[in-house]
C-alpha cells in the first residue's frame, strides 16, 4: 500500500477514549455516547483512537471492539479514527486488524505483541516482521505503539527507523517516558521518513516533548480534559512558549491526580473516576483483572476535576 492513499491527517490532538461500564461489566452504550460528546467531537480534536490501554482493548471480544469502532464511527462522523491491536501472536494481530478495518477504522495501531517482552523488542528483525506482516495483509495504514522503555516491549530509535520507512507506517505513537529516548525516536523516526508523524503520549512530558518537536498530542487525558490538550497544541502551532507552560501549569494538577499515585496500571480507571465526577457516566469500575480506585483517591481525582471545572478549564 502507497502512503499516497487512505493517509488520515493525525496532526493536532488524537483522544484516546475510555470506555464505560456498567455494574455488570457489560459495555454502557449511553455512558460511551456521552464521552464522545463530550470529549471526541469538540472542534480541536483532531482524531479518535479507540480499543486502547484507555479503552481496555485487551479484555473486550472481537464483537465489543468491532462495535466501538461502529458506534464511534456514526457518532465522529469523518474525524480519523484509529483502532488498538493488541494481540499475543502476528495472526490474532492480524485479525484483529482485519475486523478493525471491516468495522470502519483508518488506522490500526500495532502494540508489541506479548512475546516481543521476552528481549524481542532488542533488535529490529521481531518486530520488523511483525509489522510487515500485519500490514500487508489489510488495506489500511498502521501506526506503532511505543512502550515506556522500563516495560522491556519498547523498541530501539535503529527499530523504529527500519518500521518508518515501510509504506504502510504513518505514525508512531511514542511513549518511551523519557526525553532522551523521545528525542532519539524523534530524530531517528524523521530522518528515516519525514512524513511519519510522531505523536507525544507520555503524561509527564507533554509540555517539554511538544517543545523538542512533535506532530501532535495522543493521550487517554484527553478524554478528562480536552479543553486543555487543544489549548496546549495551539499554542505549540504558534510556538508561544510563554503560553504552553500557562496551559502545563493548569494541567498539571490533573495530570498528577491521574498519572501521581502508584498503581500507574489505573491511570484510565482513575480517567474514569473524574468523567464520573462530571456527571458524564454512572460507573468507573473498570473490568477485572483491573481493580476499582481507592476511595480515598476518587475524592483526590474528583477534587482535581472539581478545581478545574471551577477554574474553567473543564467545560461539559
Amino acid at each position: 500500500m502507497s502512503k499516497a492513499r487512505k493517509k488520515p491527517d493525525l496532526r493536532g490532538v488524537t483522544v484516546a477514549t475510555v470506555l464505560p461500564f456498567r455494574d455488570d461489566s457489560s459495555i454502557d452504550w449511553d455512558g460511551y455516547a456521552r464521552v464522545l460528546d463530550y470529549c471526541a467531537c469538540p472542534d480541536g480534536i483532531a482524531a479518535v483512537f479507540v480499543n486502547g490501554h484507555a479503552g481496555e482493548g485487551g479484555s473486550l471480544s472481537d464483537d465489543e471492539r468491532q462495535a466501538v469502532i461502529e458506534r464511534t464511527r456514526k457518532q465522529i462522523g469523518g474525524k480519523p479514527l484509529l483502532a488498538g491491536i493488541i494481540a499475543h501472536s502476528t495472526a490474532e494481530a492480524i485479525h484483529q486488524a482485519q475486523l478493525a478495518e471491516a468495522a470502519g477504522a483508518d488506522c490500526a495501531v500495532l502494540f508489541p505483541p506479548a512475546p516481543l517482552g521476552g528481549g524481542a523488542s532488542a533488535t529490529s528483525r521481531a518486530p520488523l516482521a511483525f509489522v510487515q506482516a500485519v500490514s500487508s495483509a489489510i488495506g489500511i495504514p498502521v501506526s506503532i505503539f511505543q512502550y515506556p522503555l522500563a516495560s522491556g516491549f519498547g523498541y530501539s530509535p535503529e527499530t523504529l527507523a527500519k518500521i518508518a520507512v515501510l509504506d504502510s507506517v504513518i505514525a508512531v505513537k511514542e511513549g518511551s517516558d523519557t526525553m532522551l529516548a523521545y528525542d532519539e525516536n524523534r530524530r531517528a523516526v524523521k530522518q528515516a521518513d519525514p512524513s511519519v508523524a510522531i505523536l507525544p503520549s507520555n503524561f509527564n512530558w507533554f509540555l517539554p516533548q511538544l517543545a523538542v518537536g512533535g506532530d501532535g498530542i495522543l493521550s487517554g487525558l484527553v478524554s478528562l480534559a480536552p479543553a486543555l490538550f487543544v489549548a496546549l497544541w495551539q499554542a505549540s502551532l504558534a510556538d508561544d512558549l510563554k503560553a504552553m507552560r500557562a496551559v502545563n501549569e493548569r494541567l498539571y494538577p490533573i495530570v498528577r491526580a491521574i498519572y501521581g499515585p502508584a498503581p500507574i496500571v489505573d491511570m484510565h480507571t482513575r480517567m474514569k473516576v473524574g468523567l464520573k465526577a462530571l456527571g458524564l457516566i454512572r460507573n468507573a469500575d473498570p473490568r477485572p483483572p483491573l481493580l476499582p480506585v481507592l476511595p480515598a483517591l476518587c475524592d483526590a481525582v474528583a477534587a482535581a476535576v472539581g478545581a478545574a471545572r471551577a477554574a474553567g478549564d473543564i467545560r461539559t
